[in-house]
């Protein structure tokens, strides 16, 4: 078991210094050798061939004869310009500060606290506001993740007789605007910190879809805005502690209309005994933001406390899961 944990942490390593430098994106045009490689990257040769022979382990990259190496379709997705690159999710997972609040996984589970504060003195989202270039780090991992469940999220999510959905801590917006296309007739509200809702604009803009969507920056624990028929999460409620998750939905509730639908979208434990990525994953919220997965059960706790009636989890082909609910 040492071996094997060594090993995954040294391929983890290495996949997260490939794309750092951008490594596949310079092969994206064909097999390259590592001294022409290095010259374009502005890195020392041979320790990029190192690097880069490593990389043949895991499958990343393939060696020819002559030294020329080529992405494998597992190098391919940690190009920035695939469909569903995971690179802006590969960097953040390897950033320094992530690892450095990683390495106080004990003392969060000495007090029950979140590293973040300790190691670097403010909360996680605090520290992203004063921290813009790791900011944009994580919001690529965050597109990154969308990129990789939209598809099976928007097949699953009925919007049926939903005028305008408000996508509530809603990102740049990269899942709003697959809903929007996949729903012609529907409007969107998105609602972020202000450095957030700005990147969210030009996303938009990007997108075409500027004209459907008004992005309001601001706090959502302060208020959200108002009149929207479906009130939508992604990964935003396994971000805070109960109190917190309390306030946000009731925020929710007393916006919406007397019809109004709550979609959380995130990942549900399952019982005890059945192994799942969202057991491993509380332990990345309890380390950096100070928030936790949770169960069905935990889900209808809150819910009910906020003012709302869990209808239904729907299970989508990826895992994340839609928890529906119903004001009461």
């Amino acid at each position: 078991m040492r071996e094997l944990t060594i090993d995954a942490q040294i391929t983890f390593h290495a996949i997260w210094a490939a794309a750092e430098i951008g490594v596949a994106d310079s092969l994206a045009n064909g097999p390259r050798d590592a001294e022409d490689l290095a010259r374009h990257l502005g890195v020392h040769g041979p320790s990029l061939y190192r690097l880069l022979r490593a990389l043949t382990v895991p499958g990343v990259v393939v060696e020819d004869a002559n030294h020329r190496f080529a992405l494998t379709p597992l190098g391919e997705s940690i190009r920035s310009d695939v469909p569903r690159s995971m690179r802006g999710y590969v960097r953040f997972v390897g950033s320094p500060w992530r690892m450095a609040a990683w390495q106080e996984l004990g003392f969060s589970v000495r007090t029950g606290k979140p590293a973040v504060p300790v190691v670097f003195g403010t909360p996680l989202f605090e520290y992203l506001g004063t921290h813009p270039e790791h900011a944009a780090v994580f919001n690529a991992a965050m597109t990154s993740i969308t990129a990789m469940t939209e598809d099976a999220i928007v097949s699953a999510c009925d919007f049926s007789g939903v005028r305008t959905v408000v996508d509530v801590g809603g990102g740049h917006g990269r899942l709003l605007s697959a809903i929007l296309r996949r729903n012609p007739t529907l409007r969107g509200v998105l609602v972020d910190l202000p450095r957030v809702a700005e990147g969210a604009r030009a996303f938009l803009v990007e997108r075409g879809l500027s004209d459907r969507v008004e992005v309001r920056a601001g706090d959502f624990f302060e208020s959200v805005p108002a009149g929207g028929d479906a009130y939508m999460m992604k990964l935003v409620i396994h971000d805070w502690d109960y109190e917190r998750c309390i306030r946000l939905l009731r925020n929710c509730r007393r916006a919406m209309t007397p019809e109004g639908r709550l979609l959380v979208i995130e990942g549900v434990v399952p019982p005890p005994g059945e192994p799942a990525f969202d057991k491993l994953l509380d332990l990345e919220m309890l380390v950096l933001p100070g928030g936790q997965e949770r169960t069905a059960e935990e889900f209808r706790t809150l819910f009910e406390r906020a003012g709302f009636r869990l209808t239904r989890i729907v299970q989508t082909e990826s895992n994340m899961k839609i928890i529906e609910g119903e004001p009461t």
